[in-house]
């Protein structure tokens, strides 16, 4: 097992980049043991996958196989669709008489139920109503229940069959009733006879055959109550349950849900019941039906967007299987597992995808015959998140806290930065989905642990959280930094002006620790994977950006891409593009600040090391993607001698803020030191930097900085900031 982890941390190590999952690999063989591991991530920007372990093998994948599903039917499906049941009259009416055929056509409406309404009879309810409305109150002839819309086998032949046991197994049938399930509801009778027992809701269909007596429950010697036993049984064939053993009867109740057999007789008990609720008589002979359709009423639940919230956040099965074959029938004239494998092999190809990267049997999941490559479901959820009804099938997800995510990731700070689907059945566990971060971008994620065998399930889900918190804590770090900065903005609202903003922001910053070189290009770049935004500590550069992002963002929500595109030229992030170089660089662009000439200032030419300086990173200093020699640059300053004596005099009958650039005293740079210079009125002007040498940011004296610096700095070059 160790040298695997050798060779397979050696195999990602170019993807890796900033994101170093050594440790993450480390916990997972230590937390959960001889696990298969699989995980991709992937930007959907640029399509590029910046981390792959083991995503190109197959893995189970459980319920995420929903989101092909779903991706699917939302892909082809408008979205208003929903799904319908129809119920036409085909006969005569007589007065208060309908003679002929009340035929139900089932178009898989998964939402009969009390999901959506108080009442899971409402909708049948709807269906009595609208016929006596017609001014009938008694039919005579048949209910026929056409589910030609769908084709059998109603229990999906990949299933385990212990899963038909359990509410998640329910039939796939085009009508159905109360997700096809019940609940027994169950408390304790007088001692020594059998409990009660309600059917919820009871529509005389489910019989339960009760043999569950009512206990005192026995003590042991310590005095503590012994727990009774007692189990249910459903029969493989009839809508029969079987409740034995011993219930106590101090127990207030106690539920559980069933799935009901031969869903399609559950359906039509509910309509009868429907019936007799409204005082509709079905009064049921052989009638000849004419054929001719006297009248047709439609019913629908609830929409698309609604029924795919169930299946991606609440997982819910039956509603995943029944629009996988709704968006087959859609689209083909028949729901059926083999049309719904068949378009969703038709959406792979229009999407661009390689089909051969699912293995589809079936359309939530439960199958364990379904396989995925994670690295082709992150391609999926890349071009689902880039489609035009990429924000409709995103929201759809859960999330910490919601839905299926409601236990999970519980210690993630900031849990809308992610959207998930869950997944599990025996030894496998998955999560797929997205990430969000602060730079713009999103990321597609999917990852696996399959043949978990004897390691816990709430460990295996602990170390899938943990992984996927550092990738949402790595994506975003310096978030903690932003939510600062807007901070700050909110308070300086009502400040007004640039100048009055720099100086402002400038002083709010004030104190804040001195640090070197700890910011970089986040997940976005390979060479310095650091945070795009960070002020637990600045240097003399990031001072001044954060501070003049500040001043010139219009709102809160601007702050980052302002800041971005004072950092690099045409905001464009990338190492290459960062302006490392005060003067050439930050200066040189001209769009947020320009030299202010000064009386008594003067040119020097210098010759600026950006081949030494790009090699120190294994790179090529390039222009317009070309190698390129060093470039000669004239630079404006005022010498020292001069700086000083300027520095010693009032300047300014308002306030200003201008920049400051320090002369680099070695020649392959242009300068050392940078941060603000503030004139007050009758002041002479301050300098306000982030100090190296006293470990925070600081104001004090030019003059006396300069003074300190006297022999060591060749003089200084002003710059004024040019309003956004």
């Amino acid at each position: 097992m160790r040298r695997f982890v050798v060779v397979l941390l050696f195999a990602i190590a170019p993807l890796l980049a900033g994101f170093d999952f050594a440790p993450y690999q480390a916990y997972i063989d230590s937390v959960i043991p001889e696990v298969k591991f699989g995980l991709s991530v992937r930007s959907v920007s640029t399509g590029a996958e910046l981390l792959n372990v083991n995503a190109n093998d197959y893995f189970t994948p459980a319920s995420t196989m929903k989101t092909l599903s779903t991706a699917t039917a939302l892909h082809f499906l408008p979205l208003d669709y929903a799904p319908q049941t129809k119920v036409s009259l085909l006969g005569t009416q007589k007065r208060n008489v309908f003679t002929g055929e009340v035929n139900v056509r089932g178009e898989g409406d998964p939402n009969i139920s009390a999901r959506y309404y108080t009442d899971p009879m409402l909708v049948l309810y709807a269906m009595a109503d609208s016929i006596k409305s017609l001014g009938i109150d008694t039919v005579r002839g048949r209910i026929v229940l056409d589910t030609n819309f769908f084709t059998p086998p109603w229990k999906p032949e990949h299933w385990r069959s212990d899963f038909f046991d359990y509410y998640y197994g329910a039939e796939v049938t085009p009508l159905q009733f109360n997700d096809n399930c019940t609940v027994i509801r169950i408390k304790p009778g007088a001692e020594d006879d059998t409990v009660r027992v309600s059917v919820v809701p009871d529509v005389g269909y489910v019989k339960v055959v009760n043999k569950l007596i009512t206990k005192t429950a026995p003590r042991n010697k310590r005095g503590r109550k012994q727990k009774l036993k007692w189990n249910r049984a459903l029969d493989p064939v009839a809508p029969v349950v079987t409740i034995e053993g011993e219930f106590d009867i101090e127990t207030d109740s106690t539920q559980f849900v069933i799935p009901v057999r031969g869903a399609l007789g559950y359906f039509r008990a509910a309509l009868l019941k429907a019936f007799r609720d409204r005082g509709l008589i079905l009064n049921e002979v052989a009638v000849a039906s004419s054929g001719e359709k006297m009248r047709q009423f439609s019913f629908s639940s609830a929409p698309l967007l609604s029924v795919m919230d169930e299946i991606n956040q609440r997982s819910q099965n039956l509603h995943a299987e029944t629009l996988f074959r709704n968006a087959a029938a859609y689209m083909y004239g028949v729901g059926s597992v083999e049309n719904g494998k068949k378009l969703e092999r038709r959406f792979l190809a229009e999407m661009g995808l390689d089909s051969s990267g699912f293995e589809v049997y079936d359309g939530c999941g439960l199958a364990a015959k379904n396989k995925l490559k994670p690295s082709v479901e992150t391609q999926m959820l890349a071009k689902m998140a880039r489609h035009p009804k990429g924000e409709y099938y995103i929201n759809s997800f859960a999330s910490p806290r919601i839905g299926s995510g409601s236990k999970r990731m519980q210690t993630l700070l900031y849990p809308w930065f992610t959207r998930f689907k869950t997944g599990y059945i025996a030894e496998v566990h998955g999560l797929a989905g997205y990430i969000f971060t602060m730079a713009g971008d999103t990321l597609s994620v999917a990852m696996y642990l399959n043949q978990t065998g004897k390691n816990k399930d709430a460990d295996c889900k602990n170390t899938m959280d943990s992984v996927w918190i550092a990738l949402v804590e790595w994506a975003n770090n310096g978030y903690p930094s932003l939510l600062r900065m807007k901070d700050m903005w909110r308070e300086g609202i009502e400040v007004k002006g640039l100048d009055a903003r720099l100086e402002y922001f400038s002083r709010r910053l004030m104190k804040t620790p001195y640090g070197l070189g700890k910011m970089g290009e986040g997940h976005i770049d390979t060479v310095e994977q650091k945070p795009m935004v960070y002020l637990d500590s600045v240097d003399c550069v990031t001072y001044v950006e954060h501070v003049l992002a500040m001043a010139n963002a219009v709102n809160e929500d601007s702050l980052f891409n302002m800041l971005q595109r004072i950092r690099y030229i045409d905001g464009k992030i990338n190492y290459r593009t960062r302006k490392h170089y005060m003067i050439v660089d930050w200066l040189g662009e001209g769009k947020f600040a320009r030299i202010k000439p000064v009386e008594g200032d003067t040119l020097m030419e210098r010759t600026i090391a950006k081949k030494e300086f790009f090699k120190s990173k294994k790179m090529k200093y390039l222009v317009d993607g070309k190698p390129a020699d060093d470039p000669k640059v004239q630079i404006r300053y005022l010498p020292c001698e001069k700086a000083r004596k300027w520095a010693k005099e009032t300047r300014s009958d308002t306030l200003k803020v201008m920049g400051v650039a320090f002369i680099s005293k070695a020649e392959k740079y242009d300068a050392s030191h940078t941060g603000f210079v503030v004139f007050k009125p009758g002041e002479a002007p301050r300098l306000r930097h982030a100090s190296s040498q006293r470990k925070q940011v600081v104001d004090m004296s030019l003059a006396d900085y300069l003074d300190s610096r006297k022999g060591k700095l060749p003089g200084i070059t002003l710059f004024e900031f040019i309003p956004q």
